[in-house]
């Protein structure tokens, strides 16, 4: 797991991304659409057509860094009003496990100890 630092905000896309974009497509789509600072230490998460892949753009200081597709299932994306929504970094570790992050629960509790 990647630690990111307390302030940094991650930041959905909206629409899809042509997932043939590199970092310097990517940086230049949260540049110019997001009108945000790609190099500023935050995420910016960008999904696939088919819901299956999704680009995340993080400068660490040193780099840039991209991510994920799953095997199997859709990743669970929201529906935005505008060019892109924040969500928690605890938000998107579950979107990126496949969980429907926008009503997690949990499947069992324990009633009594033992």
């Amino acid at each position: 797991m990647i630690s990111l630092p307390s302030a940094t905000q991650v930041w959905l896309a909206s629409g899809t991304t042509d997932m043939r974009c590199g970092f310097d497509g990517l940086a230049l789509l949260v540049q110019e659409t997001l009108k945000r600072d790609p190099h500023c230490g935050h995420l910016f998460v960008f999904p696939g057509k088919r819901g299956g892949l999704v680009k995340i753009l993080w400068h660490d200081g040193q780099g840039m860094c991209l991510a994920k597709r799953l095997d199997r299932g859709r990743f669970v994306w929201p529906r935005t009003e505008g060019d892109a929504v924040t969500v928690t970094p605890a938000q998107l570790g579950y979107l990126l496990e496949g969980i429907d992050w926008r009503l997690p629960r949990r499947t069992w509790r324990p009633q009594a100890a033992g």
